[in-house]
């Protein structure tokens, strides 16, 4: 299976990274750990949605589909009572 996701930052409430990967969980621990470079400033996260495909080409469109501005912001209208209970939480 191939996955594209969604992290929140548990710092930053405001910032999301999107990703893509074959293993969801080693990936989300390598984000959590520090490993990767692009978010090791902003975790911890919490994984806020995913995908999955059986193919990887069509997690590379989605992937790529969801970085737009768009679709980051049809992504965060559909997943908005989520996204406010976890910042509740998070206080």
């Amino acid at each position: 299976m191939y996955y594209v996701y969604v992290l929140l930052s548990k710092k930053d409430k405001n910032w999301f990274y999107i990703g893509s990967s074959s293993n969801l969980k080693q990936r989300f621990y390598q984000h959590n750990a520090g490993i990767v470079e692009s978010t090791k400033l902003k975790r911890p996260f919490i994984l806020v949605y995913y995908e999955a495909y059986l193919n990887k080409k069509d997690m590379l469109i989605r992937e790529k589909h969801l970085k737009t501005h768009q679709q980051r912001d049809f992504l965060k209208e559909r997943i908005k009572y989520s996204l406010i209970q976890l910042r509740n939480m998070a206080r």
